[in-house]
């Protein structure tokens, strides 16, 4: 059993990435209130949550219906698509949608600065073990949330693990390999720990080499 820091730093990191999960599920709740109301603005902004996306939200929100002075909010490179943002506000939103939209994006940002407090407090508990930490920065595709993910979940006492194919192994993070008769037959990853395999932490596949 992992130490009792180790398996707090569990609950937070789990919790975050449920929480996370919860934040995708509502903004997809509000993406499909826009189109309903015949509002395809996610066709053309990559982030409706996005700086240029909340102004517009906010805009609709206000009373403005305008298609041209929506589009007219959009902000960095989205600037170079306002003719098709344009083409895509021209919608019908109702106060029914409003009022939806208000609830979700409440939502939202209920989620997101619960998501934000949680990674503080997760930062705050691995300050002391940060040039650790940074060590896992070499790994190609190990970001921030990454590295907490690693050392919540696999801790970095790297002793318990006779090789780096072991660890490999129990993370679920390297192909099968099933040969017969000299011939490949399959090569499925085993299902390992599902924390580790959260699609927003980027967790590498290691080989076993």
């Amino acid at each position: 059993m992992p130490p009792r820091a180790q398996r707090e730093l569990r609950d937070l990191t789990r919790t975050r990435t449920t929480l996370v999960d919860e934040r995708s599920a509502a903004v997809k709740r509000l993406q499909a209130v826009l189109e309903d109301a015949n509002l395809k603005v996610a066709s053309v902004a990559t982030d409706i949550m996005g700086a240029s996306g909340r102004a517009i939200l906010a805009a609709l929100l206000a009373g403005e219906t305008d298609p041209a002075a929506l589009a007219a909010l959009a902000k960095g490179r989205l600037r170079n698509k306002r003719a098709a943002l344009e083409q895509a506000l021209h919608g019908r939103l109702t106060d029914h949608h409003r009022l939806l939209l208000t609830l979700h994006l409440r939502h939202v940002d209920f989620l997101s600065e619960q998501i934000e407090h949680l990674s503080q407090e997760i930062a705050r508990r691995l300050a002391p073990v940060a040039d650790q930490l940074a060590r896992l920065d070499a790994i190609p595709g190990v970001g921030q949330r990454t590295m907490e993910v690693l050392a919540a979940e696999v801790g970095l006492d790297m002793t318990r693990f006779p090789s780096a194919a072991h660890l490999a192994s129990w993370a679920g993070r390297c192909p099968g390999s099933y040969e017969s008769a000299g011939k490949r037959k399959g090569g499925k990853t085993r299902k390992g720990s599902r924390w580790l395999r959260a699609p927003w932490s980027s967790a590498p596949t290691w080989s076993r080499a």
